[in-house]
């Protein structure tokens, strides 16, 4: 990034900043009504702010802009979001994003308690509850059985599905022992799986509930809840391990989403994620908060 585009990004100090959490997935948001950050400044903004301990630091970065479309299925479209992960990379879509994006949108007039966002996935319709945001999810597509890739000299088998964004499914018998980083980013950059990759979730039922964990490509690590992944993981092995709708998912922040489906044969029915969405503070854009950007100048970022 060069000096030039930095000066753009400090030039938007003094823009507010809401942050949030969904089950351990952090999140910057952006009313940008107010704040008008051009599309050509997104990306980069997020890569400066999402980085842990020298700003902000969050999983990813919400822009939420007003929308008048109408969907032939879900009707009108309240408003439109641009999402970022914390290496600057569009996401399609994010499920725990998409709660607290939610529960913003409806206290910033955006919407009402029931509303429809579209997403680049498609548009997601969300009820604010009180015990959290319920979102109805993409029709999962792509969803495939038994897949076997060869990582460090053995075997790994997986299963997946897209729901919203790819997702590989392993099923472990101890998930604190589950290599999540090293597998998972091998799995992740997999020739089968390019050019766009794979998100990859391990998980185990155990006491009634699956548990999760999810290695998250744009973060590249362990992340410590996944919206999208916890439906995948409930999807392709909720059925298999016992567990009916709706399955309860434990995530690494020990906190609970769950995921509704309606499974007959090889459909999944209409499929819901819901769980809490909440606020950790609200402020102020820094230029400094992007100082850091300078020590990466003419650098690829």
């Amino acid at each position: 990034m060069d000096s030039a585009q930095i000066k753009r990004l400090e030039a938007l100090a003094g823009i507010d900043l809401v942050k949030m959490t969904g089950t351990g997935n952090d999140f910057i948001l952006v009313d940008n009504r107010k704040a008008g950050v051009t599309r050509e400044l997104m990306s980069d903004l997020a890569l400066g702010l999402c980085q842990r301990r020298r700003s902000v630091g969050a999983d990813g970065m919400i822009f939420l802009e007003p929308s008048n479309r109408v969907d032939p299925v879900r009707g009108t479209v309240d408003w439109r979001w641009h999402f970022f992960n914390a290496d600057g990379s569009a996401a399609e879509m994010c499920g725990n994003g998409g709660r607290c994006a939610a529960r913003y949108a409806h206290d910033v007039g955006l919407a009402g308690e029931e509303m429809v966002f579209d997403t680049t996935a498609g548009p997601i319709r969300a009820w604010i509850l009180d015990s959290g945001v319920k979102l109805e999810m993409i029709h999962p597509f792509g969803a495939y059985q038994g897949v076997e890739l060869e990582v460090d000299g053995g075997m790994v088998k997986m299963d997946g599905v897209n729901t919203g964004v790819p997702h590989a499914v392993i099923a472990v018998e101890d998930i604190e022992a589950a290599p999540v980083v090293p597998v998972g980013r091998k799995v992740r950059f997999a020739p089968h799986f390019a050019p766009a990759g794979t998100n990859v979730n391990f998980a185990c039922a155990k006491d009634g509930e699956l548990v999760v964990r999810t290695y998250e490509r744009g973060v590249e690590d362990e992340t410590l809840a996944c919206g999208t992944g916890a439906v995948a993981s409930a999807l392709m092995l909720g059925p298999a391990m016992g567990l009916k709708s709706p399955v309860r998912v434990k995530v690494r922040s020990g906190e609970e989403l769950k995921v509704h489906f309606d499974k007959q044969g090889e459909d999944f029915g209409p499929v819901f994620l819901e769980g809490a969405a909440h606020y950790v503070y609200s402020g102020k854009l820094n230029a400094e908060a992007l100082a850091w950007l300078h020590t990466q100048e003419d650098s690829p970022c």
